[in-house]
């Protein structure tokens, strides 16, 4: 009688349903093949370019920094523990190559409004919801996108630490914990810096409506 094999120990990735991030990325650490790491970009690419694009300000830079993202995966993917969800980690590279994109250009970041995610009104309704108004009335009057200039350049003058934390909150929708782990900083800073950055959004809010005809 032919013995039967026994069923091995790891299953292979399954065919029927999309493979999830860390699948991925653990197959193509395994196997080295470039589908797997294309698949893992393209899911990406619009979400991670959009950060990129608010942090930096500028497209250009916005591009090399999403390059230099991707192949920090590349180079580091052994070094990327299993179990580990991959946004964050995803976003802690991201945000150290625009960090490190703004040291080499030394050029002042600027507000971009003309590549919005198809989320962008949501975004900024969520984070407006969050400021209170002494006088409700001028609001009203602004159109959507007026309300969306002035909530960019608000943010933008947000010192850099307050900054960070709302971008990747807000805008990106990542919890606090993944926001923590993107930072590098304890999930009790993350959440000070917010109400510290909604304070002074508050008060800049506040302050633009008492200046309002």
């Amino acid at each position: 009688m032919k013995a039967t094999l026994p069923e091995p120990s790891i299953r292979p990735m399954q065919h029927s349903s999309s493979p999830s991030d860390e699948e991925l990325l653990l197959g193509y650490r395994e196997s080295g093949d470039p589908k797997l790491f294309s698949e893992l970009v393209h899911r990406y690419e619009r979400e991670l370019y959009s950060y990129l694009r608010r942090y930096l300000g500028d497209a250009e830079m916005a591009e090399d920094a999403f390059q230099g993202t991707f192949l920090q995966v590349h180079l580091k993917c052994d070094q990327y523990e299993a179990g580990r969800v991959v946004r964050p980690w995803l976003y802690t590279i991201a945000t150290n190559q625009a960090i490190d994109a703004q040291r080499r250009s030394r050029r002042h970041r600027m507000v971009s409004l003309d590549r919005a995610g198809p989320k962008e009104g949501e975004d900024v309704g969520k984070l407006l919801d969050l400021l209170t108004s002494k006088e409700p009335t001028p609001t009203a009057q602004l159109t959507a996108a007026e309300r969306a200039e002035w909530l960019h350049r608000a943010v933008d003058q947000l010192p850099a630490p307050l900054r960070d934390v709302i971008h990747l909150v807000y805008f990106q929708e990542l919890k606090y914990r993944e926001a923590a782990e993107a930072l590098n900083i304890p999930v009790g800073t993350v959440k000070s810096r917010m109400h510290a950055a909604v304070a002074k959004l508050n008060e800049a809010w506040n302050e633009t409506q008492s200046a309002s005809p």
